[in-house]
């Protein structure tokens, strides 16, 4: 594989360094990009850089993976419009060592002499003092070299403390270091950090006299131009407490059309020749080319038995034609990303002890409908199933025959409202 040829027609290359492309001709090439564990867990957003590190060891080049175990107590100014709130050192150490844990699933740390590897850039800053950083780091950049940034310029007229603008020098050392202690050549990143990398080769040219390089991605945006990485309910996470699988699932169904080809070329293992036969013979079906890339990241991110749950999920929810089988087949767990994913009651088992009428159940123990009289009409216009069985009967009472794990039940009033109870 060759790496730019890889991003070129993948989309995923926005600028480079003079000389890049000819020096990674010349054999293998270490390369890093930087994570600031400023959240407890990596976001679709942090995986496209995990995606150009992993095409950037697939193409024969060793990936170094720099956890911000220092600059996540400064904070990137980059697209920020206003100031970082710091966070505590015990949670950028919890976070730092739960992004690690995440990364470790996508990248080989195992073996070759291409291995990923980590590095900690608190172990740049733990023995300099502040002389020493105004010194030996401070000096190499002048004032208006940095103002001249986007991530600085951006900010005058919100504010940017001296903080938040030393984070340039940071990320610049960082390069500088891991070019003299692991003879790294290569940065790459986001489009958004192109000044800070830039600022990186400028420290190991004025510093080194050596040549580094830069290499940058598209911020990938949706086709409305909103931010990719964004659901209704905030960042889609990797973390499965934070984003359910099965929310991460339907985030993928769920995705603007115009949108599909260009989250395949981001996200997709599949070549070039693979992903033109796909479009060229599902174009016209959308749906179901969503369907095959939502599995292939469901599984990467959360592993194949979590995808089989999430599929049986959304069979039960959106087939019109699933069956009782179907869901009497569900798992427990898968039960409870039902219950998180429709509308749920909490209900006491002495409901189920007392065979409690249907009608009750649904005008008086929930609010599925506002009065018996709207539950008796939604039986006899057929509207009302009971586990994917229409009930035929506004007598039904329910009993423990109809638990599903011993405390589920599905409901069903009309195409569309379903609810999930469960007898606690």
């Amino acid at each position: 594989m060759n790496f730019v040829e890889e991003l070129r027609w993948r989309g995923m290359l926005h600028d480079m360094t003079p000389g890049a492309e000819e020096k990674l001709a010349e054999g293998m090439a270490c390369g890093y990009i930087g994570f600031d564990p400023t959240a407890p867990s990596l976001t679709i957003g942090n995986y496209v850089q995990i995606m150009l590190l992993s095409f950037w060891q697939k193409s024969g080049n060793k990936p170094y993976v720099l956890m911000g175990g220092a600059t996540g107590r400064i904070g990137d100014p980059s697209g920020k419009d206003k100031e970082r709130e710091l966070k505590s050192f015990e949670e950028l150490d919890s976070n730092l060592q739960f992004q690690k844990d995440q990364i470790k699933q996508f990248l080989n740390f195992e073996d070759g002499p291409n291995k990923a590897e980590f590095v900690n850039n608190i172990d740049f800053y733990q023995s300099m003092n502040v002389l020493d950083f105004l010194r030996d780091v401070g000096k190499t950049l002048t004032v208006n070299y940095m103002m001249s940034k986007d991530s600085v310029k951006n900010r005058l007229d919100t504010g940017l403390s001296f903080t938040e603008f030393s984070y340039q020098l940071l990320q610049a050392y960082d390069f500088q270091c891991l070019y003299e202690k692991e003879n790294c050549q290569f940065q790459m990143g986001g489009s958004d950090q192109w000044g800070n990398i830039t600022s990186g080769s400028e420290f190991i040219r004025r510093n080194t006299q050596g040549k580094a390089y830069a290499i940058t991605t598209p911020l990938l945006t949706k086709s409305d131009g909103s931010k990719f990485g964004k659901s209704a309910e905030g960042n889609v996470w990797l973390d499965s407490r934070l984003t359910s699988p099965y929310a991460f699932y339907q985030f993928w169904l769920n995705a603007d059309d115009a949108d599909l080809e260009k989250y395949f070329k981001y996200f997709s293992y599949k070549n070039k020749e693979e992903q033109t036969a796909l479009f060229a013979e599902f174009g016209e079906n959308p749906q179901h080319l969503k369907r095959l890339f939502a599995a292939e990241i469901t599984e990467r991110i959360h592993g194949k038995e979590e995808l089989e749950q999430v599929q049986a999920v959304t069979e039960i929810l959106f087939n019109k034609k699933a069956s009782q089988e179907q869901l009497l087949s569900l798992s427990s767990k898968s039960f409870d990303l039902i219950h998180g994913a429709i509308s749920a009651f909490d209900l006491p088992m002495s409901l189920i002890e007392a065979q409690t009428g249907l009608l009750d159940i649904m005008a008086e123990s929930t609010n599925i409908c506002q009065s018996k009289s709207e539950a008796r009409k939604a039986i006899k216009n057929n509207a009302v199933s009971l586990n994917k069985i229409k009930v035929q009967s506004e007598d039904t009472k329910i009993n423990k025959t109809h638990l599903i794990h011993d405390k589920y039940i599905m409901l069903e009033n009309g195409k569309k409202n379903k609810y999930l109870l469960q007898f606690v």
